[in-house]
C-alpha cells in the first residue's frame, strides 16, 4: 500500500504544479480564500451588535461557529470543478494518453489524481477559516473552544473528500465535461441539503452530533473511493467515445435479468423466491438487525422527549371506541379503501427509501425504514410507563398485522442495501451500467413477487384486525 501511495504522489505532485500555474484555478481560490472570511466578520460583527441591541445574544453566540463551517465550506466547491475535469476534461484536451500510457497501476493513477484535486481547496479552506478566527477574534473576542474547532476541521476535510470522490468517479466514468457537470447535481444536491442540516445542529449547539455527521460521511466517501477504484479501467476510458441513451439495449438487459431462465410462470415464482432467499441471506440479518437498532433508539428517546402517563387514559377505550371509529385522518377503518390507502402508504415509503438507497450506497434508504421502528419503541417503552406491559402492547398494536409488514420491510431493507452495494461491488463481465440494471431488475422482482403481496395482506389485517384486538387486549 505504501508503494502504491508514493507512486500515486508522483501524479498529485505533476497535477498540483499545473493547477498552481492556471491563473483561473488560483484567482477562484485565493478570492474565497481572503474575500470571504471577510465577508462573514462583517455579517458576524453587525449580527452581534444587532442581536445585543434587542437582548438576544444566544443568536449572535450560535451565529458565529455557522459562519466558521461556512467560511470552510467555501473554498472546497472549487474542488468539486476540479475533480470532474480530472479524466474527462484531460480526456477531451487530449493530454491524459501519456499519463495513461504510463508504468502507473490503475490503482496509482486513481488515488494520484483524487489527492491533486483535494489539496489546493482543503488548504485554502484551512487558511480561510483561520483568516476568519484572527478577524473575528480582533472585533469580538471570540474564539472556538478546541473541540469545536477540531470538528469543524474535520467536517470540511471530510467534506471535501465526498466531494472530490464522487467528482472523480462521475469524471472516469463519463464522455464529456458537459456530461460531468451536468451529473455533478447528483453531488452538489445531496452536500447542500447537507450543509442544512449541520447548520441546524450548530444553531441548535448540538455539537456532539456533529460527530455522527462526520462519520457518516467517512463512511460514504469510503465507499466512493472504492466505487472508482472498482470500476476504474484506462482502457475503456480511451475507448469510451460517447454514452448514448440506447432504450432497446437497456431493456434487453433488464428484461433477461427480469425474467432468467424460467420456462412459465410458476417455474419463475419458484425460482425467484429460492433464489432471492438464498442470496439476501446476510442482507436480511443486517436489515433486521438496523430494525432492531432504531426500535432501541426509540426507546432511548423517551427520555428526551416524555409524554405525561395521564395522557395516556387506556380506559377510557371501549367497545363504542371501535365501533364508533369511522377516520383516522385519512384512514377509514374495517372498509376496502383504508386497506387501500394503509397499502399505498407503506408502498410508498419503501420506494422512497429505494430511491434514496441508490444514491446512499443503501444507508439513507435504510434510516428511512428505521423510523417507524423507532416510533414503536418509543411508544412501547411509554405506554409501559403507565402500566402497559410493553409485551401487551406489542402483541395490540403491532403484531396482529406485523406479522407480515415486519418481513417485509426488512425484505425491502435487504434487496435495498444490495442494490446500493452494486456499485461498490465489481462484477466480472458487466460495466456498471449493466450491474446496476442488474440489481434493479432483481428489486422489481422482490418488489413484485414478495413485497406487494406481504404488504397488502398487512394492510387488511392493520385496518380490519388489529383495531379490535388492540381494544381486546388492552382491557384484558
Amino acid at each position: 500500500m505504501w508503494n502504491n501511495l508514493q507512486r500515486a504522489f508522483i501524479i498529485t505532485r505533476r497535477e498540483v504544479k499545473d493547477q498552481f500555474r492556471d491563473w483561473r484555478i488560483i484567482v477562484p481560490i485565493i478570492a474565497l480564500t481572503v474575500f470571504f472570511p471577510g465577508l462573514m466578520n462583517f455579517t458576524a460583527r453587525r449580527a452581534v451588535a444587532f442581536v445585543e441591541k434587542y437582548g438576544a445574544d444566544i443568536i449572535g453566540d450560535r451565529l458565529i461557529p455557522f459562519l466558521l463551517m461556512v467560511v470552510g465550506f467555501f473554498p472546497i466547491s472549487v474542488s468539486l470543478v476540479m475533480a470532474l475535469e480530472s479524466f474527462v476534461g484531460e480526456k477531451e484536451r487530449q493530454s491524459i494518453e501519456p499519463l495513461l500510457n504510463s508504468p502507473l497501476t490503475d490503482l496509482q493513477l486513481y488515488l494520484g489524481k483524487l489527492f491533486a484535486v483535494m489539496f489546493p481547496p482543503l488548504m485554502a479552506s484551512y487558511l480561510g477559516i483561520g483568516v476568519y478566527l484572527v478577524g473575528i477574534y480582533r472585533q469580538v473576542g471570540w474564539f472556538p473552544n478546541y473541540i469545536l474547532l477540531s470538528q469543524v476541521l474535520v467536517l470540511v476535510t471530510v467534506q471535501t473528500l465526498v466531494m472530490v470522490s464522487g467528482a472523480v468517479v462521475i469524471s472516469s466514468q463519463t464522455t464529456s465535461t458537459r456530461a460531468a457537470n451536468l451529473l455533478a447535481s447528483f453531488i452538489i444536491v445531496p452536500m447542500a441539503m447537507l450543509l442544512v442540516g449541520e447548520s441546524m445542529i450548530m444553531f441548535w449547539a448540538r455539537y456532539n452530533v456533529l460527530w455522527w455527521a462526520i462519520f457518516g460521511q467517512i463512511v460514504i466517501a469510503g465507499l466512493l473511493i472504492r466505487t472508482g477504484i472498482t470500476y476504474f479501467n484506462r482502457e475503456e476510458l480511451l475507448g469510451r467515445q460517447l454514452d448514448t441513451l440506447n432504450l432497446a439495449w437497456t431493456w434487453r438487459v433488464f428484461k433477461e435479468a427480469f425474467i432468467g431462465n424460467a420456462k412459465g410462470m410458476g417455474e419463475w415464482l419458484v425460482i425467484n423466491i429460492r433464489e432471492t432467499f438464498k442470496a439476501l441471506r446476510q442482507p436480511i440479518v443486517l436489515s433486521a438487525l438496523m430494525l432492531l437498532i432504531g426500535g432501541v433508539i426509540g426507546v432511548l428517546e423517551t427520555r428526551n422527549f416524555p409524554i405525561p402517563s395521564e395522557l395516556l387514559d387506556w380506559q377510557g377505550l371501549d367497545e363504542g371506541f371501535v365501533s364508533g371509529v369511522e377516520e383516522f385522518g385519512t384512514i377509514r377503518f374495517f372498509s376496502i379503501g383504508g386497506a387501500g390507502i394503509v397499502f399505498y402508504h407503506n408502498l410508498r415509503v419503501i420506494v422512497l427509501a429505494s430511491l434514496l438507497g441508490i444514491f446512499s450506497f443503501g444507508t439513507l434508504g435504510v434510516i428511512v425504514l428505521m423510523l417507524p421502528f423507532g416510533l414503536i419503541g418509543f411508544f412501547a417503552a411509554t405506554v409501559a410507563q403507565s402500566g402497559i406491559p410493553i409485551w401487551k402492547f406489542l402483541l395490540a398494536f403491532v403484531l396482529p398485522h406485523g406479522i407480515l409488514e415486519i418481513p417485509a420491510i426488512a425484505i425491502s431493507g435487504a434487496i435495498i442495501l444490495r442494490l446500493g452495494a452494486t456499485l461498490v461491488t465489481p462484477v466480472p463481465g458487466r460495466t456498471i451500467r449493466e450491474a446496476w440494471l442488474h440489481s434493479f431488475a432483481e428489486w422489481a422482482k422482490i418488489i413484485l413477487i414478495i413485497i406487494i403481496p406481504l404488504l397488502l395482506g398487512a394492510a387488511i389485517l392493520e385496518v380490519y384486525l388489529t383495531p379490535r384486538l388492540a381494544l381486546l387486549l388492552i382491557h384484558h
